[in-house]
């Protein structure tokens, strides 16, 4: 099983929650492409968070300049290709960070929402509270929808605020898988802590509306 991690906006909190994610999962790590910082890439800080018997696989693309995948590509002098994009194999779960949300370019053509209907996986979306991000929440819900991109669930990260939340559940008509804190030390003891003690809901409310496979489920039990 595979899921997708995109955000309502940048600096969203993706590359926490897909730690916590693998962590909880036991699954790989895969950010496909990666602009800018590349000497404190999301995949480093990732390897850095999670257990070392979790596998990060290389980026696709590993571009210079902190910009939109197309416009830091074309700086570097070469396209992304979609074609080029491919699931790397893997025996445990999977999860995918994007970058930035749904709209961000990957080149003239293509956008990561492009990229998501020829993937056909489902996506985790990670959210956050601060002023407009319901409607910044519930508008990438509705281009999921309209586009037939299945929606594993919501993810908020950072503090908790029940009335912004109850509305995105009630007209996104999403799954809430739960909350990421904001940890007062971000290291890997940390998000092990929190991972092990979120594991059971999560799976509980990924089994909702993307079941994971039975054997997936059950080497993770083990496993973990």
């Amino acid at each position: 099983m595979e899921y997708f991690v995109t955000g309502i906006d940048t600096n969203i909190g993706k590359t926490i929650a897909s730690a916590v994610l693998c962590e909880a999962l036991g699954a790989d790590y895969w950010k496909p492409v990666q602009a800018g910082d590349l000497d404190n890439s999301d995949s480093l800080k990732v390897r850095g968070l999670i257990s070392q018997d979790l596998e990060v696989y290389p980026e696709a693309y590993r571009l210079s300049h902190a910009m939109s995948p197309h416009a830091a590509a074309a700086l570097d002098g070469i396209e992304i290709q979609v074609c080029n994009l491919v699931l790397p194999k893997h025996n445990k779960p999977l999860i995918i960070e994007g970058a930035g949300g749904l709209m961000v370019p990957l080149n003239a053509h293509q956008t990561i929402l492009d990229l998501l209907q020829v993937w056909s996986i489902p996506v985790i979306l990670v959210s956050s509270n601060y002023l407009g991000s319901i409607n910044h929440t519930l508008l990438t819900i509705e281009v999921l929808k309209q586009r037939g991109i299945p929606l594993a669930g919501v993810i908020f990260n950072g503090d908790e605020y029940i009335s912004s939340e109850f509305i995105i559940e009630h007209y996104g008509g999403v799954n809430i898988l739960g909350h990421v804190p904001t940890f007062e030390s971000l290291d890997r003891q940390s998000v092990k802590a929190f991972a092990e003690s979120w594991r059971d809901e999560l799976m509980a409310r990924l089994e909702r509306t993307h079941p994971l496979r039975p054997e997936i489920e059950n080497r993770v039990r083990l496993i973990l």
